[in-house]
């Protein structure tokens, strides 16, 4: 394949734990030392896995939280970009929740090497995917996200494309050898053709219309509170089509998620249009967050939280599912497209 390598992406890491050095100590101090705030001994670490994410307790004030980047993986331009867009989100009332600024106006921080950046804290709980209600308010705000999104580009963050989620990650994972031998040459088939079929149906959609987007507006990037859904983590903020941040709320049978799609789409088109064409993209983007998340897993695999996380990521049994899945994809391509009137 050879489309692009590792490091055509700057989404792509190398597999070393650059997390080695951040003790609780490194993460107290930078916190006292660059916020001028006076930590109580209170951490306490979060469920993150690309980035390292604390609760920190403050003296006489309330507790904060504390992203430390993963070294290497964004540039400084490309993180001040997400916070000026998580800022921009905040100011027009969205309920995102955004960095907070130093008294120099910066919100990325330094401190021995690490790139972090501090939160106010947020509660909530997971949103219910089988509840229409939920669904449609969850709807609204990604309207009026996108809403806000449409007006402005990224210029440093990535983009939604077969490029760098399909072929860079599948040529990570056969020209490094990671697979099992035997598994090899049958995923190398499946997935030339695979790819073909997602840019093929990319080509069908090439006038859809990009925006800035979450990127990975998954469930657990959201938490509800009082009926008001708390965004998170615009860590992987991109620009692509609208749908990235709808489909992902899309599961189970043909016929559950076309249920789950019409709920979304009456909360989302009181703020937004939306252009019932992206629906065509829906099991591409899958595919390409198939073999992304397998490649990205496997980069990391090799890092003491990871191989307690994910123990069977050596195991072969993981790569013949993950190449059934796959030629599970290459089906759901085939299929008609979700429909919405």
């Amino acid at each position: 394949m050879n489309r692009l390598t590792p490091e055509d992406d700057p989404t792509t890491i190398p597999s070393t734990d650059g997390f080695a050095q951040l003790s609780p100590d490194v993460i107290i101090d930078a916190i006292e030392a660059q916020a001028e705030l006076r930590c109580d001994g209170r951490l306490l670490a979060l469920n993150s896995y690309e980035n390292r994410v604390y609760r920190v307790g403050i003296d006489d004030s309330q507790p904060l939280i504390a992203k430390f980047y993963r070294p290497d993986r964004w540039t400084d331009e490309q993180i001040n970009e997400e916070h000026s867009f998580a800022q921009e989100l905040h100011e027009a009332e969205i309920p995102v929740v955004a960095p907070l600024a130093g008294d120099d106006g910066n919100t990325l921080r330094k401190h021995s090497g690490f790139s972090f950046a501090l939160y106010p804290v947020r509660g909530g709980r997971p949103p219910e995917l089988d509840n229409p209600g939920q669904l449609q308010i969850i709807g609204r705000f990604i309207g009026r996200l996108h809403k806000v999104s449409e007006t402005k580009h990224f210029t440093h963050r990535s983009r939604v494309d077969t490029e760098t989620l399909g072929y860079t990650s599948a040529d990570y994972l056969l020209d490094n050898d990671r697979l099992p031998p035997e598994l090899s040459r049958a995923y190398e088939s499946l997935i030339t053709d695979l790819l073909a079929k997602v840019e093929a149906r990319f080509e069908d959609y090439a006038g859809a219309q990009e925006i800035r987007l979450h990127g990975d507006f998954h469930p657990g990037n959201i938490l509800m509170r009082d009926e008001t859904p708390h965004i998170v983590d615009l860590d992987d903020a991109r620009t692509g089509p609208a749908i990235q941040d709808l489909w992902l709320f899309l599961s189970g049978d043909r016929l559950y998620q076309q249920a789950r799609l019409a709920d979304l789409l009456d909360g989302y088109t009181m703020f937004r249009e939306f252009d019932s064409t992206e629906l065509g993209l829906i099991e591409a983007l899958r595919t390409l967050r198939i073999i992304h998340y397998a490649a990205w897993l496997d980069q990391r695999r090799e890092e003491p939280a990871f191989q307690q996380a994910f123990p069977w990521l050596a195991d072969n049994r993981y790569w013949d599912d993950h190449i059934l899945a796959l030629k599970e994809q290459s089906s759901a391509l085939d299929e008609q497209v979700l429909r919405w009137d």
